[in-house]
This record gives C-alpha cells, structure tokens and sequence, in this order.
C-alpha cells in the first residue's frame, strides 16, 4: 500500500472530521488511534451543533460555518455511503436559553441582542411562550430566547459516518495503534509518525488527540497549552415528548467562557431520539482525574429538576464524564506548526467539538491544499501567545 500523505492522529469527531476532509480534497489518509474509534471525548459528548452560547467572534464564526457545513456533509455522505451507515441522528431541533432570576433576564436579552448584530437567529419569547415550546418548563421563568439555528446529533454515529467515508475513499483507519512521536526529514520538516506498531512515512501529521493534544505535541517537540477539562453528563430513563428542545439556563454561557479551574455547573437538558435525557452540564480542571464525584451529579440532577420539576421523579440510568481539550483563551487551535513544518494542529475546542468538526475539518483541509478558507484562520493560529506561552512545565 502506498504511504498516505496524511496522518491524523485521534479518531474522535474532530479527526474524523479532517481525515474526510482531506480525503474529500483528494489527498491519502491514515487515521489512527489508541483505542477505538470515537471511544474517548467524542463518546462522552451530548451532540450539541450550538451557536447559542458562543459570544460574537471567531468561535462564533465557526460554529456558523459547522452549523451550514454538517447538513450538507450529511446528505453528501448519505449519497456516497447508503443511507444505513449515514445515519447520525441529525435533529434541527433548536434552543431554548432562560433566565429564572430578575438579574439574569437582561444579560440574557443583552447577549441575544449581540447575537442578532452577527446574524443570528434569537428570538426573545415572553415567558407565557416559552411555556408553550417546552410545557414542563419551571414557571419561574423571567425571560426566553428562541435559536431555532442549534441542533443535535449522535457524536459516535457522526465520527463513525465520517471514518466510513474514509475508508470508502481508499483510506485506512487503525485503532489500538499509539502514535509516539513524528520523524523529522533531512530538511526539519515532518517525514513521518512514529507509533507503537513501527514508523508510518508521510508529509504531514495532524494532531487531533483532543485532551491529549498536549501531549502529543510534546513528544513531537512542539509544545502547546492544551489541558483536560471534564465534564459529567446524567441520563435519564426514556421520557418520551417531555423536552423538545436543547433547554438551558443562562448562566451555562459564563461556565463555556470561564477559565476557572473549580467546578462549574448549569442547567442544560435535552432528550435524544430515544426518549432518554441527557442532564449536564459540569467543568472542573482535574487533570486526568477519572474519579466519579457524587456531589457534582447531585447539583446536576438539583439544578435539572429547578428548571425542569417533572425530572425529579424519574430514574437515572447512568452517568457518565468526559476529558475535554481546553485551551487557555476558548479558542480552538487549527493550522501548521510554523516550529515544525507539516505538523498540524485540530484541536483545543473543549465542550464544542460535536457542532465545530465540520468546520474544523474544512478550515484545516483548505489551509493543507492552499484553498481560500471560509473564514479568518488568524484566530486559531498555533504560534498565538496562549498556546505557545502558556504550556505547562510538565509539558
């Protein structure tokens, strides 16, 4: 078989993402991964497609361009594959934020307003409407805004419809295969990846290890500043017609923003197709700290019943955490390494991954083949001083 062009290391959404990118452009791809594709952050990802709680800016960019991108890619790759191995549950379902406090309500209004100035559908509803979209909604709400733009998707199904193209395309992906370090050429420039299963030659590496992005790039000898950041999710008994749409608290959109390394929660509920409910949402900086903490699921489940009273008596299933990749300003890291040419960066999108892959990989695929990309990439330039000045000693 002949060498790929392109190594992406991480099979999670964000990798598959611009593994079918980079296919799409017609370039050779291997992925790999450690463990199994779509097994680590992706798995434990709620399948948010969001533009609600993002602030004007370029992250907002982005997920405007995922929000256009993921629908196309979904009916192309449906097209190509069958529409058996393209099912991801894609769901327009739309958003609900809310305020239940005085203070809360103009903020809400306030960053609503923002959203319309960037061209963001937000619709501020009177209670009485809010209501009326989602019945079993406390009553205690102050204020509304409508996003009929937010979606869902399942993340597993979406990385393994994107892993599917790859392979359809001619390339490969491998799993229980770790990826080392990268083999420099005679010019300094990536030849190759080293992995536990023996060197791979190729023009060009794309980190996308998600929490272990840091890692990675380490061992590669090109550290950045991206760092775990874990989440919890609850999930409910099946509770079929109860939350129609993605609902949840104002003040999740300050816990998105905050850099804090103490435990932050929100209120965020919303159903799947299968009539379950998923209740998040949790951030706390614990490194790698996989311990499961029963006071963080007890002000999940306290905080889902204030905003949603007929939660509190049914049965939680399970609960389940995640790592996600944080990077000190909120911002992603896409593009090359300009320290080691042919080392590229996807990665640093925290809890936003799901809804900013299809951008990612489109963004990433036209700066690899010299395309004129959608958006601005300076944002998420890698030689930005939070990513390159802020790495911790421990690398």
């Amino acid at each position: 078989m002949a060498h790929p062009d392109v190594v992406v290391v991480g099979a999670g959404i964000v990798g598959a993402a611009c593994a079918e990118a980079l296919g799409a452009a017609g370039l050779r791809v291997t992925v790999l991964d450690r463990g199994a594709p779509a097994g680590g952050t992706t798995a434990a990802g709620e399948g948010n497609v969001l533009v609600s709680d993002k602030e004007p800016g370029p992250e907002l960019a982005l997920a405007r361009l995922s929000r256009r991108r993921w629908p196309e890619l979904l009916t192309a790759l449906r097209d190509e594959l069958g529409p058996d191995l393209a099912e991801v549950e894609w769901e327009p379902k739309g958003g609900l934020v809310v305020a239940t406090t005085e203070g809360a309500a103009g903020p809400l209004a306030a960053f609503a307003e923002a959203h319309r100035d960037a061209g963001i559908h937000a619709d501020v509803v009177a209670p009485e409407v809010a209501a009326e979209l989602e019945p079993h909604l406390t009553r205690r709400v102050t204020a509304a805004v409508h996003y009929p733009e937010d979606a869902q998707l399942q993340p597993v199904l979406a990385a393994t419809t994107l892993l599917a193209a790859v392979r359809a395309r001619g390339g490969e992906v491998r799993s229980g295969v770790r990826a080392i370090g990268v083999r420099r050429g005679a010019a300094g420039t990536v030849a190759g990846v080293r992995t536990s299963e023996g060197p791979i030659s190729c023009a060009a590496v794309v980190n996308a290890c998600g929490p272990w992005a840091g890692e990675f790039a380490a061992r590669a000898g090109a550290p950045i500043a991206v760092l775990p950041r874990r989440g919890m999710v609850l999930v409910t008994a099946p509770l079929p017609h109860t939350v129609a749409h993605k609902v949840y608290d104002a003040d999740y959109v300050g816990a998105v923003a905050s850099g804090d390394a103490d435990l932050q929660t929100s209120a965020v509920v919303e159903s799947t197709r299968a009539g379950t409910v998923l209740i998040g949402s949790s951030r706390q900086r614990v490194g790698f700290d996989e311990t499961v903490r029963v006071d963080v699921l007890r002000e999940l489940a306290r905080k889902a019943v204030a905003l949603f009273p007929v939660l509190a008596g049914v049965t939680v299933m399970r609960a389940y955490g995640g790592f996600r990749p944080y990077a000190p300003d909120h911002l992603p890291v896409i593009g090359e390494d300009p320290r080691l040419p042919g080392l590229w960066h996807a990665t640093g999108h925290e809890g936003a991954g799901i809804g900013l892959a299809a951008g990612t990989g489109r963004l990433l695929a036209d700066l690899h083949t010299g395309g004129e990309p959608e958006l601005d990439p300076h944002p998420f330039r890698v030689d930005r001083p939070a990513v390159v000045e802020e790495v911790p000693e421990c690398g």
